[in-house]
């Protein structure tokens, strides 16, 4: 396997955690500002940053689009996990770590989403 198809996994990971994190920013930043009290932290930081109730009414596409990329790494991630790293020992350590950073970032990204699941579709049925 080569490091470019290494490198581009990690990209695809990438993308994953960068939509994974859009779900934090729309659902737990604002339920997590509210439940502490700095509700007027949240009103400010929406004054600064208005797409963001963009991304809250929209939450169905964010985090329709971040499963999506969350499918596309995971399938990605299981199909090279079989394909072997070179002989060469540099470029075996190299393989081996791009793998490792791969991994780590898909678990920070499915964790960011199932995070944001939560705070989005489960919370508000708990909550009167």
């Amino acid at each position: 396997m080569s490091n470019s198809t290494l490198k581009r996994n990690v990209g695809i990971a990438g993308v994953s955690a960068l939509a994974s994190s859009a779900t934090l920013v729309c659902c737990v930043l604002p339920a997590v500002l509210v439940s502490i009290g700095a509700g007027t932290t949240l009103v400010s930081l929406l004054g600064q940053f208005p797409q963001l109730i963009w991304l809250s009414q929209h939450k169905g596409w964010v985090f329709g689009l971040a499963g999506a990329s969350l499918l596309v790494s995971a399938c990605v991630l299981y199909w090279q996990r079989t394909l072997p790293c070179p002989v060469d020992p540099v470029a075996g350590r190299q393989c081996a770590r791009l793998r490792r950073i791969s991994n780590w970032m898909f678990g920070f990204a499915l964790s960011a989403f199932l995070l944001g699941a939560g705070f989005a579709f489960v919370l508000p049925y708990f909550s009167t």
